[in-house]
């Protein structure tokens, strides 16, 4: 389902003809090779694409809305190899409608003491024109990321690397349409929110069909279909039967093939990249969704809880940006449920009922069969599992009703101190930095739900830098944060996204 679209980011360099057509030639020639490099250091998930240098009002202005009209430019690299008067970037500034990162850097790394001439001053300034073109889009008020340093050294290239993944997550974010199956759960509010805003801020299409609509379309499915898609479960996980019958077992989880089949088929037909359920409106459905779930979050869809469509799109747009990602540990939609408070051994416990993408799975993945006492149906079939170790980033975006607010986590992903061979769900054991303590008193200060869409792959810098580009709120709770300083910052957001 997850299908990478061919993006491309184009590398813009500014100069002007003051200095004539040698130096034009050199600044070209020295983007050329820039570009080059950029893209055979296998740093960077997309092509950097090299365009003619641009010296006027008019071509600054073709250029940036030949990148608003073609579909595979996902952003916009400047840089001002010479002085490039500001005042030439402004209409096409002014037009351009997508991300966009200044590239504050120059061709040469180290100053050539013995033979610096003039001559060498004027063609090699970026240090100056970079600050021009620089004042004119921050007096213009236009969000972009500045990434500044020597463009061999690899901490610069990895830097343009993140900023390209969020540049795709701004770019497929007015591509998200979610399906909502059913409501949200009666009378909780985080899971709410205002779709028409969420459309006009992101993008999103949030769509609700009746439950029994997509159960027609599961009831349709063969069972040579289910037989073939059961074949593959067996042979891919450990069947934990644990005293039931198998072929009764098998029946169960012939269920959630089944729906994956009929869920995944009805989403491609509408055009669908996230789905959410709830356990309190099944229609037909024999089971509450969980297997087939999982293996549609695996498979690239974003999924939320109990109607959270909020979460459904955020689990969507990161599995969009960490999208070829070498050595990738992850990323899944959680949900807080219980602390350890043992001093030195603090964490929170993330599960949900069933439906937690395997992708962030540490070793087997099992298949258990149990009951569920939400949803009043049968048993439903889950992968069950433990998660990785290692840093990651959790996120929560809300609705505060004047604006959305995106929560920003950094967590320390560990191994539980001991089994739990009675919880037959997949689960995740995480301590928030800066502690448990802080952390926790942050996030309800900040407003955080108990969903979150999770990630081991990303930053919380990219996820702050793509909610600038949309324009929305971002609190960062990390190993700095300090209530104090966090209570400070929540009062200065309220006063500014007033």
């Amino acid at each position: 389902m997850l299908k990478k679209k061919n993006y491309k980011f184009w590398f813009c360099t500014g100069s002007q003809d003051l200095y004539g057509d040698e130096v034009l030639q050199h600044v070209a020639e020295h983007a050329k090779e820039i570009v080059g490099a950029l893209n055979d250091s296998g740093d960077l998930p997309y092509e950097v694409v090299w365009k003619p240098t641009l010296i006027t009002n008019e071509l600054i202005r073709k250029t940036f809305n030949e990148a608003n009209g073609d579909e595979e430019c996902a952003g916009v690299i400047t840089w001002m190899h010479t002085f490039s008067p500001a005042k030439s970037w402004i209409l096409g500034l002014q037009e351009f409608r997508k991300p966009l990162l200044h590239l504050h850097t120059q061709y040469n790394e180290e100053i050539p003491y013995d033979s610096i001439d003039m001559d060498f001053m004027n063609e090699n300034q970026a240090a100056h024109g970079d600050r021009e073109y620089g004042h004119i889009v921050s007096r213009m008020r236009i969000e972009r990321k500045v990434v500044v340093g020597y463009w061999k050294d690899e901490v610069v290239r990895k830097k343009i690397a993140g900023w390209m993944r969020t540049a795709v997550g701004v770019i497929e974010s007015s591509h998200i349409r979610v399906m909502r199956v059913a409501d949200n759960m009666r009378n909780v509010a985080v899971t709410e929110g205002d779709k028409v805003e969420a459309q006009i801020k992101f993008g999103w299409e949030i769509d609700a069909y009746p439950v029994n609509e997509i159960a027609a379309c599961v009831s349709d499915v063969t069972e040579a279909e289910v037989k073939a898609l059961l074949d593959e479960y067996y042979s891919k996980y450990e069947i934990l039967l644990e005293g039931r019958d198998p072929e009764e077992f098998k029946k169960h989880v012939a269920v959630q093939a089944k729906i994956e089949i009929g869920f995944e088929r009805f989403l491609e037909e509408k055009g669908y990249q996230a789905i959410v359920t709830h356990f309190g409106d099944l229609g037909t459905l024999e089971q509450l969704p969980g297997l087939a779930i999982q293996r549609l979050m695996e498979k690239g869809y974003g999924f939320g809880a109990e109607g959270d469509w909020k979460v459904a799109a955020m689990v969507r747009l990161m599995k969009i940006m960490t999208e070829g990602m070498k050595d990738a540990k992850g990323t899944s939609m959680l949900e807080d449920y219980t602390y350890n408070m043992v001093r030195g051994k603090e964490g929170i416990l993330e599960a949900h009922m069933l439906e937690i993408c395997p992708t962030i799975a540490e070793g087997k993945i099992s298949i258990k069969c149990q009951p569920l006492s939400m949803g009043n149906r049968e048993d439903p079939a889950r992968l069950v599992f433990t998660s990785k170790e290692g840093r990651g980033v959790a996120t929560s975006l809300v609705d505060l009703g004047n604006r959305f607010r995106l929560i920003i986590n950094e967590v320390n992903c560990k191994h539980v101190e001991k089994p739990m061979p009675k919880l037959p769900v997949a689960t995740n054991f995480w301590e928030p930095l800066p502690d448990l303590y802080t952390g926790a008193e942050a996030w309800i200060l900040a407003g955080g739900a108990h969903h979150t869409a999770f990630s081991y792959d990303l930053t919380a810098e990219q996820m702050g830098d793509w909610a600038a580009a949309m324009g929305i709120e971002a609190v960062y709770i990390d190993a700095d944060t300090k209530i104090r300083d966090f209570k400070r910052d929540l009062m200065l957001g309220e006063v500014f996204f007033k």
